[in-house]
């Protein structure tokens, strides 16, 4: 069973990112992991007003009453999640990068990040610094939407995991039960089964269950047993990613977990990709993992 025992969450001081704490101190709590929390102050670049000279690099620099109030403001976190304590790091430069390099330095087991978008174009696009660490991190990320504070609840009751039976999907389901371990929350397994297209053929009434009837049976062989509440099987013909979002609405998921197959640019640009259509749409947070 995949373990936790370092957790990164980079934090901006909005709503979101405090959201985005209460889920990272949250899983270190059920791991016993510890967390590192990293605030990135961005700097300022001030074009030059004489073409013949470069743009000014302004850092931006933290003054002691700031890191005061960031680390009170962490340390006020950590207390109402019954932990003793967190690291506290102050970064300089791109966050997205910097988040990215100190994961690796760490390093981090999984990075736990607020999105900003809300609706609209911004829905879509999460915000450029959590996309690019969802394209780029060498670990998994729990992508936690703004949304996530009205339609989901810590500790988690309801987990939601996809699978396509790849090893990536394997790994998430690992996941998804230690998290439901114990009978803490109640972990739906679910595939998505999509039919081509008919013109690849008819596919009978009788054709159809049978597949669906063989998927659930690899689904039963897939699914470890979790103590005190036992996985539910599920298995759903449609889109995947349609099948996926409807599954977390009517289940009241607080948390969905599921594999990836890369995270390239190409990956994440396209937007009719599973992963990146639930990650997108999703209102409960989203663990991603991949092999």
């Amino acid at each position: 069973m995949r373990t936790i025992t370092r957790i990164l969450c980079p934090v901006d001081l909005s709503d979101t990112s405090r959201l985005a704490a209460q889920h990272a101190l949250l899983l270190a709590s059920w791991y016993q992991a510890a967390v590192t929390v990293v605030h990135v102050a961005n700097p300022i670049v001030v074009p030059a007003t004489d073409w013949s000279r470069a743009s000014v690099d302004m850092s931006a620099i933290l003054t002691d009453e700031e890191r005061r109030d960031l680390r009170d403001r962490v340390d006020g976190w950590v207390k109402a999640a019954g932990l003793d304590s967190a690291d506290v790091v102050v970064e300089h430069g791109t966050p997205a990068n910097r988040i990215l390099a100190l994961a690796r330095a760490l390093p981090a087991d999984v990075i736990v990040m607020g999105t900003h978008g809300t609706s609209g174009f911004e829905h879509l696009v999460l915000g450029s610094v959590a996309e690019k660490v969802l394209r780029q991190s060498c670990c998994p990320v729990l992508t936690v939407p703004p949304r996530a504070r009205t339609t989901s609840a810590l500790p988690y009751q309801r987990i939601l995991c996809p699978v396509d039976f790849s090893d990536p999907s394997r790994a998430a389901l690992d996941v998804a039960a230690s998290l439901a371990h114990d009978g803490r929350a109640q972990l739906t397994v679910l595939y998505a089964l999509e039919w081509p297209s008919e013109e690849f053929g008819p596919f009978t009434p009788g054709y159809r269950l049978e597949v669906e009837q063989s998927a659930a049976a690899r689904l039963r062989e897939m699914v470890p047993s979790v103590a005190g509440c036992p996985p539910r099987i599920q298995v759903a013909p449609g889109k995947a990613y349609r099948e996926i979002l409807d599954a977390a609405a009517a289940e009241g998921a607080d948390l969905i977990v599921m594999g990836v197959h890369g995270r390239n640019a190409l990956d994440m640009m396209l937007f009719g990709s599973t992963t990146n259509q639930v990650v997108r749409r999703a209102t409960c947070p989203v663990l991603t993992l991949r092999e």
